[in-house]
């Protein structure tokens, strides 16, 4: 039996405000240097890609899948959407000093709509790699915003922002800034606006990201062409594609 890392109030706080930031450390500090490792690595080999497009990169290196599928993510994870926990994605974002790009405003769910049979109980662990503090263009969101289904978009530079669009008439007054130390992490649901400026200082800030989703879910494989999801804990509810391992 699994002990929760999160307790009731956590847990309520989450729901109620679409987000929680767990300020202790995830994983040990022989496994966060593997990880920074790895990211070196996956860095490295990026070529022409950006270094805040380094999406699913366990596809690439499934040593990452000793992250994405170890005790200590998903104990944080179950006691907030069930024990029936599908892998759906990770993404390295490193945004480089001076010049890592805005990440706009925008749901996670509205560039998933379609491909899973729902956005309920999807869940974002974004682990800090680096310090990850305003200055060099932290996580900010918009707490409550989960609860308000899709937003209206507008099209932006895709040259000068990470995404070619972003949530219209949002009040920045109300953002609140995920400020982490290396191996801290946040926890954010698919439907939460959400964004990051740009990073106008000397530090990197880089993070991975981890997502989840209750299994009650369906995946829709002719609209997730080439993406592998794993049964993380517990068991299939929708029958999804589910790679074998």
């Amino acid at each position: 039996m699994t002990i929760p890392l999160l307790n009731k109030q956590e847990v309520d706080f989450y729901q109620n405000n679409g987000y929680f930031l767990h300020k202790k450390q995830l994983f040990s500090t022989d496994k966060m240097s593997n990880l920074q490792t790895i990211f070196e690595e996956q860095l490295a080999q990026k070529g022409s890609k950006l270094s805040d497009e380094l999406d699913t990169p366990h596809f690439r290196d499934e040593r990452l899948l000793e992250y994405l599928l170890s005790d200590e993510v998903l104990d944080l994870v179950e006691p907030i959407i069930g024990p029936n926990i599908g892998l759906w994605s990770s993404h390295f974002i490193s945004k480089e000093p001076f010049t890592g790009r805005p990440t706009p405003w925008h749901e996670d769910s509205a560039y998933w709509n379609g491909r899973l049979s729902s956005f309920e109980k999807i869940i974002t662990v974004w682990l800090a790699l680096d310090r990850s503090w305003e200055e060099n263009g932290c996580m900010r969101v918009i707490p409550g915003t989960h609860r308000n289904g899709f937003s209206e978009y507008e099209d932006v530079d895709s040259k000068k922002n990470l995404f070619a669009s972003q949530i219209k008439n949002v009040d920045e007054s109300k953002a609140v800034y995920f400020e982490l130390e290396p191996g801290e992490c946040s926890l954010h649901d698919s439907r939460i606006i959400h964004g990051a400026k740009a990073n106008t200082s000397p530090y990197r800030r880089c993070g991975y990201t981890m997502r989840y989703f209750s299994t009650e879910a369906k995946v829709d494989l002719e609209k997730n062409p080439n993406h592998k999801v794993w049964l993380a804990r517990g068991k299939d509810i929708a029958g999804n594609p589910f790679v074998n391992v």
